[in-house]
């Protein structure tokens, strides 16, 4: 039953960023606004990290096995995409490590920042 609850409570929060997305007509996908929302009922400690802990890890347990869809979509889509593929490959390396390098300096900013507030 515990772990139907912690499901549950982020099944709503992806709810709450389908219902956002749907009200706002901004291109930004809705499961942005379900982390983002879920993210700052964290931050407000209006649900504590206890609450959803397994359920959550359970989720990035089997994140790969969320990518075979999308896969077997790309390859059911070869032929359309197929004279493009260097294209692709090219934007896929350079966006790889532009995310890298993004997520690297906002994690090193917030540490840097997380020490300023202990001392």
């Amino acid at each position: 039953m515990k772990y139907l609850i912690q499901f549950l409570i982020i099944i709503t929060f992806s709810f709450l960023g389908e219902a956002i997305h749907h009200l706002l007509p901004l291109p930004i996908p809705a499961s942005i606004y379900g982390i983002v929302l879920l993210f700052t009922a964290l931050e407000l400690k209006w649900i504590k990290v206890k609450d959803i802990f397994e359920a959550s890890s359970f989720l990035i347990v089997i994140m790969p096995v969320m990518f075979i869809p999308s896969a077997v979509g790309l390859v059911d889509s070869w032929g359309s995409i197929g004279n493009n593929w260097l294209a692709y490959i090219i934007i896929t390396v350079v966006t790889t490590f532009v995310v890298m390098a993004s997520a690297g300096l906002v994690t090193q900013y917030v540490i840097r920042k997380g020490k300023g507030k202990r001392e």
